[in-house]
């Protein structure tokens, strides 16, 4: 999805012979969208990547639904998750439905003991707290607060930390996750108008080439159901690759944000698309120029579509009472907007220094068990103070 890019040695031709300093030949893998009908890469192995030595018996990770239906705002105190060792324990469902799941995840440790893929969805990583390196097939990715991480389904990879204080936003998709059509050409390229462009977008580096042989665990997620599949090479034994489907970085302090005299429509941050949702950014910038402009968002009913704001950082104009980590709801059915006073004080106002991930959904979000745990039972009452 990004654009074209490639590391390390390829051959001149696909699909032909390419040869090791001894003679044998590299293990040529396509990684594909869509079956063969859209973005791909291909990737050159010292081993085979097929080598399955060993499997162990599967463990359910499906998410526990609490409430199916329901038609209240919501609001979740992310932070309240607890910081767990290992990385796939430290992982807390919230919002899931068919097309997305919502996770939350305070991980102290690296991973080290095994590796991870994520066989059913794209993942996006929003690095809230901490820093370290994703380490994948394709090369290393350096990470820090405010970026997203983007892996593409299917992607062996690591995930290494600089220190035990990690907070991560993760989003789930059963889709690829997108540039927004209306910011490509035809061709694939960012256009003038979008709020960034591929200078912005990080791709791998540092590929290191991992020529080890013996025992390599993958745990491998496949719905909702993790499978331990260990393999006789190391999984990055990549020795060059091409294409335009790999990981990628992409920070959220380089979104240029779209502003004008009058309140902008949430469209205007828009920063990945996926089938059924959309992703935001909201950044700060310089409030509207319209000299009867009024700053705070209007009250709008979401008709078609629940919204999900997670906080990062910054002041809240439109909300009181907002920390750090926190999930608001706002399902498809009733109208939200400012909490009381809110309008009135925004007026003048010239700029906001917020700080935030949006995500909607077009399907009907699910509460887990773990998302009543960390619960603000009084926000939906918070528009009557």
């Amino acid at each position: 999805m990004p654009y074209y890019y490639k590391l390390g040695e390829i051959p001149h031709k696909r699909h032909t012979q390419f040869r090791k300093p001894d003679g044998g030949l590299y293990s040529e893998q396509l990684f594909s969208t869509e079956g063969f009908s859209n973005d791909y890469s291909l990737l050159y192995h010292v081993n085979p990547p097929t080598q399955i030595i060993k499997t162990e018996k599967p463990v359910d990770v499906a998410p526990k639904i609490a409430e199916e239906k329901m038609l209240s705002h919501r609001s979740f105190e992310g932070f309240k998750v607890k910081p767990a060792k290992d990385f796939l324990d430290s992982r807390v469902p919230v919002l899931v439905n068919n097309d997305v799941h919502i996770v939350l995840a305070a991980p102290q440790q690296s991973m080290t003991a095994y590796f991870y893929k994520n066989a059913d969805s794209d993942e996006m990583l929003f690095v809230h707290e901490g820093s370290g390196v994703l380490k994948t097939m394709y090369g290393e990715l350096p990470f820090a607060y405010g970026d997203y991480l983007v892996i593409p389904r299917g992607t062996i990879y690591q995930i290494h930390f600089n220190d035990e204080a990690n907070r991560l936003f993760i989003v789930e998709s059963h889709s690829p996750i997108r540039f927004p059509k209306r910011y490509l050409s035809k061709y694939g390229q960012l256009l003038e108008h979008s709020p960034y462009c591929e200078r912005d977008i990080r791709p791998p580096q540092s590929l290191e080439t991992h020529t080890e042989r013996g025992d390599f665990m993958v745990k491998t997620k496949k719905r909702g159901v993790l499978y331990n599949i260990h393999y006789a090479g190391h999984p990055f034994d990549v020795i060059g690759w091409d294409g335009s489907c790999y990981p990628f970085a992409f920070s959220i302090h380089d979104f240029e944000p779209i502003t004008g005299r009058v309140h902008q429509p949430p469209p205007v941050h828009q920063t990945f698309e996926a089938n059924n949702f959309v992703v935001c950014s909201f950044v700060p910038r310089l409030f509207d120029y319209h000299p009867q402009s009024i700053p705070a968002p209007y009250n709008h009913s979401n008709i078609d579509s629940d919204e999900v704001l997670y906080y990062v950082d910054g002041d809240f104009m439109s909300r009181k009472n907002v920390t750090r980590g926190m999930i608001t709801l706002h399902p498809a059915g009733i109208p939200h907007g400012p909490h009381p006073g809110a309008v009135e004080k925004s007026i003048g106002a010239r700029e906001t220094k917020e700080l935030a991930v949006m995500v909607d959904t077009f399907h009907p979000l699910m509460l887990t068990k773990q998302a009543l745990e960390i619960e603000n039972e009084d926000y939906v009452m918070s528009w009557a103070e």
